[in-house]
């Protein structure tokens, strides 16, 4: 492994330091920042770091400021470099973080600390992703990991596009499930990199069905469609699971028109595997997805951008704005970052 989760713990930290040491050095001559939205990362899950208050040892150690540590997946770094599609793409995104606000309402990015180079060269292992071996000898990248609930929740693009060079087949797995982690998949990654997925397969198990019961698969369905994709339903076994339930499961599935198979793999390894890997080839091979249809269009407005998704794949009725993000929204468009994706974020509500 090229310890990618090192890496941007480092990279990040680093700019934390320098950001620092720039407001230090330079509040004599006027720069303060009136919002500091760069913190620390910390690979670990440590409640107590989430909010703390730094520079409290004197004039000498530095200013006085709120800050935190939030866990690694969550570095907007590590979304950065599952985006990035070469070192100088990732050096110029690198370059357009916005670490704070000045009191003109302008924003104050890596580029004007002037260290991106220096950044970059830190991740120039990490973007490389990690060939694999699973457990039955066979080839996989496994490379970043975005926070899912806040980030796009989906591995690096260039590992994603060496799987699909190097193998006949390439899976990969979005956070979360067919509404939050699909979507940002779809609309963020697949959108950005230029990929058009052959199929799509939403996991079931026959636990989550008995408590959400068949409207929310078939919702999860719907929204799937929405896209374009050509779905296969696969039921996740588990030992408890008898031939009589999967039997039903099968025949719900089949009756809605959406390709079926069982994985045993869990118990069973590959070989468990092979009903389903060969319902995806059939899948493929005979009727794969449409053209992506994106749930919304890059030229939208932020807010009509929020608004299609929740519309669309949440099916709310509507959406209201607090004031403080009706004032985000409107520095989002004053910083010119109206065109850009909107990425969705997951609460336990």
């Amino acid at each position: 492994f090229t310890g990618d989760f090192h890496a941007i713990t480092s990279a990040h930290n680093m700019i934390t330091a320098l950001l620092d040491n720039y407001i230090y050095q330079h509040q004599e001559e006027g720069l303060h920042l009136k919002q500091v939205l760069w913190k620390r990362v910390l690979d670990v899950n440590d409640r107590n770091l989430r909010y703390i208050t730094t520079g409290q040892g004197g004039p000498k150690d530095g200013v006085t400021l709120q800050s935190g540590f939030d866990i690694t997946p969550a570095s907007e770094i590590m979304a950065i470099l599952c985006l990035s599609t070469s070192l100088d793409d990732l050096r110029t995104r690198i370059e357009n973080i916005v670490l704070g606000i000045k009191d003109d309402d302008t924003t104050f990015t890596v580029k004007d600390l002037g260290v991106a180079g220096a950044i970059t060269v830190l991740l120039m292992d990490a973007i490389r992703p990690n060939l694999v071996q699973t457990t039955e000898k066979t080839a996989a990248f496994v490379h970043g990991g975005p926070f899912a609930n806040i980030a796009h929740g989906c591995n690096s693009v260039i590992a994603t596009k060496m799987a699909m060079t190097y193998g006949e087949y390439a899976i990969t797995e979005a956070g979360f499930g067919a509404d939050l982690g699909a979507e940002k998949f779809f609309d963020i990654k697949c959108r950005k990199a230029g990929l058009q997925p052959a199929a799509t397969v939403l996991i079931v198990t026959s636990a989550a069905l008995e408590i959400h019961g068949w409207s929310n698969v078939e919702r999860h369905l719907d929204n799937l469609r929405s896209f374009g994709q050509k779905i296969i339903v696969c039921l996740n076994k588990f030992p408890q699971d008898t031939e009589e339930v999967i039997a039903d499961i099968r025949a719900h599935v089949e009756a809605l028109g959406v390709a079926f198979a069982v994985n045993r793999s869990f118990v069973e390894g590959g070989d468990g595997a092979k009903e389903f890997a060969q319902t995806v080839v059939d899948v493929v091979e005979n009727g794969p997805s449409l053209p992506l249809t994106y749930a919304y269009s890059q030229t939208d407005t932020p807010k009509e951008k929020i608004e299609q998704i929740c519309r669309k794949i949440y099916h709310a009725s509507e959406v209201t704005y607090s004031e403080e993000v009706e004032q985000i929204l409107s520095t989002v468009s004053a910083m010119g970052a109206a065109e850009f994706p909107v990425c969705m974020a997951k609460t336990q509500y």
